[in-house]
């Protein structure tokens, strides 16, 4: 029966299709209408219409000048030079954003955070046809972390100390337990990373030899040659025994596990765009 399914805006003209769309009276439902499909998404977008519900429904907007979105570091958003057709296309999507986000106040504050959290660190393959789950060698995967259902900053520690040999980080979200007020569907929104350790390189390095994913460990006498001052101001060139010394107590640091290498996550209930949500995230 599928088959046979039609859109039913496309039988009709463009302002017929505003009219229906325009007489939903909650914002939550005009946002579900651009997930029906594409040509649903874009009359919407075109046409401004959550911005004109905004207005219909909270008249203490109708004196917005303008909108603006900032990054995570407090920054404007600034559009990618283009058409002119583009960039008002541009600033479309960002007032559809921006007016749609009002949707996604709901009753409670639901937290959508996972189950658990799993760590695995290793380096990818050379093969080419490999497919995504074989693209990588885990030399390491981290215990199951439980994960509170709150709002706050999450710290996990690692048991043991752990060599990243590669320098990729897997952080796999396990389970989800929160379903979203407007669609029913289960979510995980992640606002905030950070991983803490201590860097081996530049003065040690790996070459991974394919296809055995043994690796030759390198270190680099040159690359830590680096003056210090002294109390005198004048500077003096490290020794080798110094060098040397100096290696060994960063090895030793790290293996003592004084580098443990710290996650901490935080969640957020910010709503963000299904098609572009990947549960697994490789750094």
């Amino acid at each position: 029966m599928m088959e046979y399914c039609k859109d039913v805006l496309s039988y009709l003209d463009s302002d017929t299709s505003i009219k229906i769309l325009m007489s939903l009276d909650d914002l939550a439902d005009l946002v579900r209408a651009t997930c029906v499909s594409r040509s649903w998404r874009d009359i919407v977008i075109a046409n401004g219409l959550c911005k004109q519900l905004c207005l219909r429904m909270f008249p203490q907007l109708s004196r917005v000048a303008f909108v603006v979105e900032l990054n995570q570091n407090g920054a404007k958003e600034h559009a990618e030079v283009g058409s002119s057709y583009s960039m008002e296309w541009l600033s479309l999507l960002r007032e559809h954003r921006v007016f749609a986000y009002l949707a996604d106040f709901q009753i409670g504050s639901p937290i959508y955070s996972a189950k658990s959290v799993r760590f695995k660190m290793g380096h990818p393959k050379a093969s080419l046809d490999a497919t995504d789950d074989e693209m990588f060698v885990w030399t390491y995967t981290s215990p199951e972390f439980p994960m509170s259902k709150e709002n706050r900053l999450q710290k996990f520690k690692l048991p043991e100390p752990v060599l990243c040999i590669g320098g990729f980080l897997q952080i796999e979200l396990l389970g989800r337990i929160q379903r979203q007020e407007m669609d029913g569907l289960l979510y995980i929104c992640v606002s905030h990373v950070q991983v803490l350790g201590g860097s081996l390189s530049p003065p040690f390095n790996v070459d991974i030899l394919q296809p055995s994913g043994m690796f030759v460990l390198k270190r680099d006498q040159l690359a830590d040659h680096q003056p210090v001052v002294t109390s005198g101001n004048e500077s003096q060139e490290i020794s080798a025994e110094q060098r040397e010394v100096r290696d060994f107590q960063h090895i030793v640091t790290i293996l003592s596990g004084q580098a443990l290498g710290i996650v901490e996550d935080e969640w957020d209930e910010e709503e963000f765009d299904v098609d572009d949500f990947d549960p697994e995230y490789a750094l």
